[in-house]
């Protein structure tokens, strides 16, 4: 690989590898998912981000294991390749490029939604705002790591900031309350007609989504300093802020106006923590919670967008994928065709201006794929080891089990996808195997 197909530089610290993965994770999730959850089970949704951070930290460690013994772009389609069977790393990275690719679709329309929203612009300018955002963050991606992982510096800074803000400022709201919004904690909210269990498991799935930027890590692991150390070092951090955030956001939210308000508001044109900071002191909060919004949809689409290329970069440089997405700029910082071709889908599905089913199709083909990491880790030496099997089990166990508790139509098209997906694999073998005749 290092001849025919040159490695990228290693141009991100600990530092850096930490703002990527929070730039990823705290973005639709935090001002978005959260009200979706509640809508599902109700005020238990603060349980739910709890149980989605246990989950997330067992493969996290999975993660972080197989990318500082593999320190390769692409994440869990190289493990799979590497540990496992070419199939498996295959259908780890097609449900990748699937997943992220509409969910930065759908971060792009919520940057320009938010934005077309607090200027009072007509509603025209919802769709060609959100291609110009396209635009614009993949000339950013382009121009290289070290820039784009500064930009991502900036946006996550804003956005803890706008959060830390909602927090804040929520808290009399919650405390003014005689916390029966709390109760009962366990009961489906309006949008589940099924039982206390099965309404927080299927939140606990959604949530699980929210946390899953961490991977972008492990997908730049080539590009990371010292990987061993600095990789497992950035995600467990990552997380654990992550989480922090996640369930103080939660809590303030459900606590000052409660679980159905918040999923109506999730509902509205506008973030359902903006709906939410509007009935807080001192005026003007909401706005402040509106600009990390926008900053945070800005920070995942870039995330997304660095993931997204570098698993395509890795694909093309196996034969999965046309070869020409495997080529990098003149200075080795950028596979510069992945990038294009990454934001031409990109723009293609904005276009579309609605990815409605986005965040739950995300949770079932998201949770396959981690599912993979975690098999691939169990595969590991003990002498490659950083923690305990017991981790990779737990995070396998839990992504198959919490996989099937979304919409039967929506773990349906997936396995249909996934076959998609297995067919054009075996006709992209048969083609290299001609060409090598």
């Amino acid at each position: 690989m290092n001849g025919k197909n040159p490695l990228l530089k290693k141009e991100i610290g600990l530092g850096g590898a930490v703002m990527m993965g929070l730039g990823s994770i705290l973005g639709t999730g935090v001002f978005v998912s959260v009200g979706i959850a509640a809508g599902i089970s109700g005020p238990s949704v603060i349980l739910a981000v709890l149980l989605a951070a246990v989950v997330a930290m067992c493969n996290a460690f999975s993660s972080a294991q197989l990318a500082a013994n593999h320190p390769v772009s692409g994440g869990t389609y190289e493990y799979g390749y590497h540990y496992l069977h070419p199939l498996f790393g295959f259908t780890a990275g097609w449900m990748f490029l699937c997943a992220k690719s509409a969910s930065a679709a759908t971060a792009s329309l919520g940057f320009s939604g938010y934005l077309v929203n607090s200027l009072g612009l007509p509603s025209g300018y919802f769709v060609p705002v959100a291609l110009l955002v396209c635009v614009l963050f993949t000339g950013l991606v382009l121009s290289g790591v070290r820039r784009a992982s500064v930009v991502n510096s900036v946006i996550v800074g804003m956005t803890l900031l706008s959060l830390g803000a909602f927090v804040v400022c929520g808290l009399p709201s919650v405390f003014s309350t005689d916390h029966s919004r709390f109760i009962p904690f366990f009961a489906p909210g309006p949008e589940h007609g099924k039982g206390a269990m099965a309404a927080l498991l299927h939140a606990t799935a959604l949530m699980f989504v929210a946390y899953t930027g961490y991977g972008r890590i492990a997908t730049l692991g080539e590009e990371v300093h010292d990987p061993r150390r600095i990789i497992p070092r950035a995600i467990v951090l990552t997380l654990i802020v992550s989480a922090v955030v996640y369930t103080a956001v939660s809590a303030v939210a459900v606590g000052a106006v409660g679980s159905e308000a918040l999923s109506q508001a999730a509902h509205t044109g506008a973030a359902p923590l903006e709906v939410v900071a509007r009935g807080f002191s001192p005026a003007g909060v909401h706005l402040v919670v509106a600009l990390g919004a926008m900053t945070a949809m800005l920070g995942v689409l870039l995330n997304l967008i660095l993931g997204l290329s570098r698993v395509l970069l890795a694909m093309g440089r196996r034969g999965d994928m046309p070869g020409a997405v495997a080529r990098l700029n003149a200075t080795q910082t950028t596979p510069y065709v992945a990038v294009i071709v990454v934001g031409m889908i990109i723009i293609g599905l904005a276009s579309l201006g609605s990815v409605k089913t986005a965040w739950t199709f995300s949770a079932f083909t998201v949770l396959i794929y981690y599912a993979i990491t975690n098999f691939a880790a169990l595969r590991l030496t003990k002498e490659q080891r950083l923690y305990p099997r017991i981790f990779a089990w737990g995070g396998l166990g839990a992504c198959l089990f919490l996989a099937f508790w979304v919409e039967v139509q929506v773990w349906v098209a997936g396995f249909i996808l996934i076959m998609l997906g297995m067919l054009w694999w075996v006709v992209a073998q048969q083609i290299a195997l001609r060409k090598s005749a």
